[in-house]
């Protein structure tokens, strides 16, 4: 299906190769039970000493290469995308007008898995895009099942009519009030409804992102 990144491994072991959370379980990665706090070292059988991201030895000076690759890997794994896919988004920044990085990230963010989790109607990302491929959401009064779907200022996302009926969509609202959203998405959850006002601005968008070296990889 367009737009799933499908991963066979756990994916806190994506959170625990870049050294860091990536909150890619939604709530659970906020609760005593996140695999991360409990090993934070690299997955394998280096990540307790000598590899990138282990804590227990010295770790090498990292070349500007896997730096760049670092941060696009990361990128790629808290939006759920593919390669080929990612190639294509960083393609299309690239021939607009304005700041190639930032373009690429408001793509990121324009996507309508991460809209709807932007929301707070998902837990996480991947949470979202499960919700969108069953159908559970229209695009401007039409349902739609793709999660890779870039949305523009002026949309419209509300959930489908026939799903407000479901549990989880009737207990979802005092879970969504408690999630801030960013100034550039609008929310009524008297409808489970959200607009896109306009793009959003670099300091709306996660900070522990480079895009910099996204750029800079893609252009050795």
């Amino acid at each position: 299906l367009a737009g799933m990144a499908k991963y066979t491994e756990s994916v806190c072991k994506l959170c625990r190769r870049e050294g860091e959370k990536l909150f890619l379980k939604g709530e659970r990665c906020y609760s005593p039970k996140c695999s991360f706090d409990k090993r934070s070292y690299a997955p394998g059988q280096h990540g307790r000493s000598g590899g990138r991201g282990g804590r227990g030895g010295a770790v090498g000076r990292e070349s500007d290469y896997a730096k760049q690759l670092r941060a696009k890997q990361k990128a790629r794994r808290v939006y759920g995308v593919y390669e080929r896919q990612f190639r294509r988004y960083y393609g299309k920044a690239l021939k607009s007008r304005g700041i190639t990085g930032l373009m690429l990230l408001q793509i990121l963010e324009s996507r309508l898995d991460n809209v709807v989790y932007r929301l707070g109607y998902a837990s996480s990302r991947s949470h979202a895009r499960l919700l969108v491929t069953h159908g559970h959401f229209l695009v401007n009064g039409r349902r739609t099942d793709i999660p890779s779907m870039t949305l523009k200022a002026g949309d419209l996302v509300a959930v489908r009519e026939g799903s407000n009926k479901t549990k989880y969509f009737q207990e979802l609202t005092p879970l969504a009030e408690s999630r801030n959203i960013p100034a550039w998405l609008g929310r009524d959850l008297n409808t489970l409804s959200g607009s896109v006002l306009r793009l959003p601005d670099r300091s709306e968008i996660e900070g522990s992102l480079n895009e910099q070296l996204i750029v800079e990889y893609y252009s050795r």
